[in-house]
């Protein structure tokens, strides 16, 4: 018998069972795995928020995010709004994953290549210094300057999406190429959001979180693997960093870069650990306390435990993340009165600028720099027109932007700057997909000579 008639044969036998909810569930999880999916989803909240916004239910929407919710007891009295509980305590979790990312890719994926990694940090750098720039050229001495970081982020979720949606039609090193430069580019945001829009550093606050870092490095050298237990420690070193002075998200940023790489279980003992259960003959003695049943728990665990930590709360996380809490930020962030705000305003321009041109030039010139010094390499099947596409793709800053804006203006001045930010996302976007679609099919991926 052929192995391929085997495997029709026997093939039913190797997954889980079929249930009649499978028919439903199956295309839900196939569209949870899709990248664009994440990006469409932060889209829909995105419109619903601005539909809200401008309806005659605009009061009602604006005073939801406005209610207070909290813990009293007695004098103790810990609240705040659902639109803070939202952009602080939720968005921690976001900040989490992104640091994950940035440690998988230096640790484990392509940042692991000095040349390689150097390609994106340069054109990261550039992403933030030179639309940095640009906004202060427009900004400078008027009430705005100090939004200055708004314009220094870039949404990794529209980013991929957008990517996505080229599908084979760019290189892969294009989509590494942008992945990292987003991910550091995130990273460099939230140092901005720690050290330009912190408040007041409460000394004691800090000496306490520090020790619960430690806590948390000591609990994973003693080996430590309950994601519970760190949870709960996570949470007591995120209230005392929210009472610091420094932005709470930051909780998340130093959680992620302390997640170990390391695997407790090595691919040779898994097998040999799968091998022990598979030597159990089929019959009716999976339960109670037998060998046979301890041997399938180990194996439970050892198949757990064969993903590094950072691996295993990135798949945990990424669909909380991509399909809850970002869009939850984008439809309590994302409203704005059309009504009362100008489209001429200096403020809206500048950050527009400032994402439009300031991206796309910054990335290129630093990448290209970099490579022109040699402390960075361009991948063969990458060139130049290619990384100024997709720069252009990296002016969508939407979530990050919309994060930082929250922090660095006034009232007055937020739903100029939001209106800003979402002029350059959508603009960016188009124009970005519309340059890279054109480059695949007339180029092919030829590399161009400068």
């Amino acid at each position: 018998m052929s192995d391929r008639s085997q495997n029709t044969k026997f093939g039913h036998a190797t997954g889980l069972p079929k249930e009649h909810i499978d028919w439903i569930v199956q295309p839900i999880s196939r569209f949870f795995k899709v990248e664009a999916a994440a990006g469409v989803t932060l889209l829909l909240s995105t419109i619903a928020a601005l539909i809200l916004a401008n309806s005659p239910l605009s009061e009602a929407f604006a005073s939801f995010w406005h209610i207070s919710i909290g813990i009293k007891f007695d004098t103790f009295e810990y609240e705040r709004s659902i639109e803070e509980w939202v952009n602080d305590a939720a968005m921690t979790l976001f900040f989490f994953l992104i640091a994950l990312e940035l440690k998988r890719e230096l640790v484990l994926g392509e940042l692991r290549n000095p040349s390689l990694a150097m390609l994106s940090v340069s054109g990261a750098l550039g992403g933030m210094l030179v639309p940095a720039l640009v906004y202060l050229s427009l900004q400078f001495s008027l009430p705005g300057q100090h939004g200055w970081g708004t314009v220094m982020a870039t949404d990794t979720a529209f980013v991929l999406g957008c990517l996505a949606l080229l599908g084979t039609g760019i290189p892969k090193s294009l989509r590494v190429f942008m992945l990292s430069l987003a991910v550091v580019d995130d990273l460099g945001a939230i140092i901005v959001v720690a050290i330009g829009y912190g408040g007041n550093l409460d000394w004691l606050a800090i000496g306490i979180a520090l020790m619960g870092f430690v806590l948390v490095k000591l609990m994973a050298f003693l080996g430590v693997r309950s994601i519970t237990v760190f949870f709960i420690v996570g949470i007591f070193i995120w209230v005392a960093v929210d009472a610091s002075g420094i932005h709470a998200t930051v909780t998340g940023v130093i959680l992620g870069l302390l997640t170990p790489t390391n695997k407790w279980v090595s691919d040779d003992r898994l097998h040999a650990i799968m091998n022990c259960v598979v030597d159990y003959p089929p019959g009716e003695h999976w339960s109670g306390d037998t060998p046979d049943r301890k041997a399938l728990r180990t194996a439970e665990a050892a198949a757990r435990e064969a993903l590094s930590p950072v691996e295993r709360l990135e798949i945990l996380l990424h669909p909380w993340v991509g399909f809850i809490v970002m869009p939850l930020f984008a439809f309590a962030n994302a409203g704005i009165p059309l009504a009362e705000v100008s489209f001429t305003s200096s403020l809206t321009l500048a950050v527009f600028l400032g994402f439009v041109l300031g991206k796309p030039i910054g990335i290129l010139l630093f990448s290209w720099a970099a490579v022109r010094i040699k402390i960075a390499r361009l991948p063969s099947d990458l060139h130049w027109v290619m990384i100024l596409g997709g720069g252009m793709l990296a002016g969508i800053g939407f979530t990050m932007a919309l994060f930082i804006a929250n922090l660095a203006y006034s009232p007055e001045q937020l739903n100029a700057a939001k209106l800003g930010i979402l002029f350059a996302s959508v603009f960016s976007a188009l124009a970005g997909l519309m340059m890279l679609w054109y480059i695949a099919k007339t180029e092919q991926h030829k590399p161009t000579e400068w």
